[in-house]
């Protein structure tokens, strides 16, 4: 009877392909329990979206704005012996974000049920406040359901997760939802329809629209609710905080290092080769890119089973505006969101005809602002504006000069809702679907992967293995999905799978 051993580092080279949050897990979880771990990212600086944009005189972050889900990272670290806050400096956010509206009003959202419910009141109804609290209730039941069947677990078909969930508990499974949409779940719980829109922007996490999204979605409140920490530095600094820990564990990582292809001998992965020709030899590798791109990358990429995302089902992208400019008017949040006053339209204009709506709804992260007190005097500060926006990048939407009219209507469509930004006095740096399909090669500018529409959206991304023995997946394209600490736990299962595989082949 053959008897498991712990890895060493004698038995093989594993190398990440990409420094991203889920090739850090990867390589991360991978070096802690023994591992011999070579990550390569092709940028100067780890965290794949999560990165730095230089504007004038200051950095700006340019991706993830705030870690929910800190257990996934907490397990992490603890898993090396180590603490995040070893690493990084985090705050507890007690204001979730703020809402405007175009027509007038404003709400906060809090992590406390109960203080946003009387918001709630205050801004709507009572009847709406109520429906809040049954919201909160119901979403945590979600979250509780999925957990461990399906967001901390490898990937399940639908039959599986009726199994995990309990094939003798058709109540929970009829809490799930399963053929309703994001959209008309929530009009049960908020006659006014700005909170649905409000609660129905949840679907854009994973890039996809409330109105075909599915029903299991509303988690994300929950997890939302339950709490968010902000980092001093942003999510750029927990990619460093990764990095930082992996080395420590005795992982190689080397920036600058473009990966060209990933090298196979009879069936199984034999290592990489670089831009530059150099060839990299391997036991097992972690692609942590787009799964768009795994093909490219092979050189026959049918036999790893990942097909491409057709360009009907890929997620949304956006148009991002990294600023440095002064604020005036409505007070801004570390998070605040102006929505716009057709909200159906900003998705059927992505999703039908492929365009940005002439009036977006507006995220903007003011990062100067970690504990939603107003900027110091005199001076300005560090903004990231977002909308959504197709992923047609390799179709060259939208150039430069559609770009530079979304910047003039989204200035406008602040302004109507009491912000003004002075285009002439702002430093500005934007990043469309076509910067983000050559920053993340085959995605056409998506950014989480394939669309989460339908009752088995969510059962569309790939799991961890391929079909090429020795070749894994990590990153947010690929189960569980998009999002900071989601793609962390794709590197987290990646690495677990491939312990398993290598100690049954042992």
């Amino acid at each position: 009877m053959l008897t498991q051993s712990k890895p060493n580092r004698a038995s093989g080279r594993i190398i990440v392909v990409g420094g991203g949050m889920g090739g850090l897990s990867a390589g991360l979880s991978l070096a802690a329990d023994g591992h011999d771990v070579l990550i390569l990212e092709k940028a100067d600086a780890p965290g794949g979206k999560a990165r730095l944009v230089p504007v004038g005189p200051v950095a700006v972050n340019g991706g993830p704005t705030v870690l929910t889900m800190k257990w996934v990272f907490d397990g992490l670290f603890q898993k090396a012996g180590r603490r995040l806050e070893d690493y990084a400096v985090l705050r507890p956010a007690s204001l979730l974000a703020r809402h405007f509206w175009p027509e007038g009003g404003r709400l906060d959202l809090f992590d406390d049920v109960e203080r946003s419910a009387v918001e709630i009141e205050s801004f709507s109804d009572a009847r709406n406040a109520e429906g809040y609290r049954r919201f909160c209730t119901d979403s945590a039941d979600v979250f509780g359901l999925l957990k461990d069947t399906f967001i901390d677990a490898p990937r399940p078909n639908m039959l599986d997760l009726v199994r995990r969930i309990g094939f003798s508990r058709p109540a929970a499974q009829l809490k799930l939802q399963p053929f309703k949409s994001l959209w008309s779940v929530l009009e049960g719980y908020f006659p006014d329809p700005r909170l649905r829109q409000l609660f129905g922007r949840y679907a854009t996490y994973c890039g996809s629209s409330p109105f075909q999204a599915p029903a299991t979605l509303m988690l994300v409140a929950h997890v939302e609710q339950a709490g968010g920490w902000r980092i001093e530095g942003g999510m750029h600094a927990l990619a460093h905080a990764l990095a930082s820990c992996a080395r420590e564990q005795g992982a190689e990582v080397r920036f600058g290092a473009d990966v060209a292809c990933i090298m196979t001998s009879g069936g199984r992965v034999s290592g990489v080769r670089l831009a530059s020709g150099e060839e990299l030899s391997a036991r097992a590798v972690v692609f942590n890119g787009d799964v768009s791109a795994l093909g490219l990358m092979l050189e026959d990429g049918a036999k790893a089973g990942v097909p491409a995302v057709p360009a009907k089902a890929r997620s949304l992208s956006a148009l991002a505006w990294c600023c440095h400019a002064e604020p005036a008017g409505a007070p801004l949040a570390y998070h605040t969101v102006f929505f716009n006053s057709s909200y159906r339209d900003e998705f059927d204009a992505c999703f039908s005809r492929r365009r940005i709506t002439a009036e977006p709804t507006v995220y903007i992260c003011a990062q100067d602002r970690l504990a939603d007190a107003p900027p110091p005097e005199g001076g300005r500060e560090r903004l990231l504006c977002l909308i959504n926006a197709p992923a047609s990048g390799d179709f060259a939407y939208p150039d430069k000069g559609e770009i530079d009219q979304c910047l003039t209507a989204t200035l406008a469509h602040l302004k109507q809702c009491g912000l003004t930004l002075d285009r002439d006095k702002m430093d500005c740096v934007a990043t469309g679907p076509m910067q983000f399909h050559t920053l993340f090669p085959a995605s056409g500018g998506a950014i989480y992967g394939p669309v989460t529409h339908g009752m088995t959206g969510a059962f569309n991304r790939h799991g961890a293995r391929t079909r090429i023995k020795g070749l894994y997946l990590a990153g947010g394209t690929v189960h569980p999905g998009p999002g900071v600490p989601m793609a962390a736990l794709s590197g987290k299962l990646a690495a677990e799978c491939l312990v398993s595989d290598h100690a049954s082949m042992r």
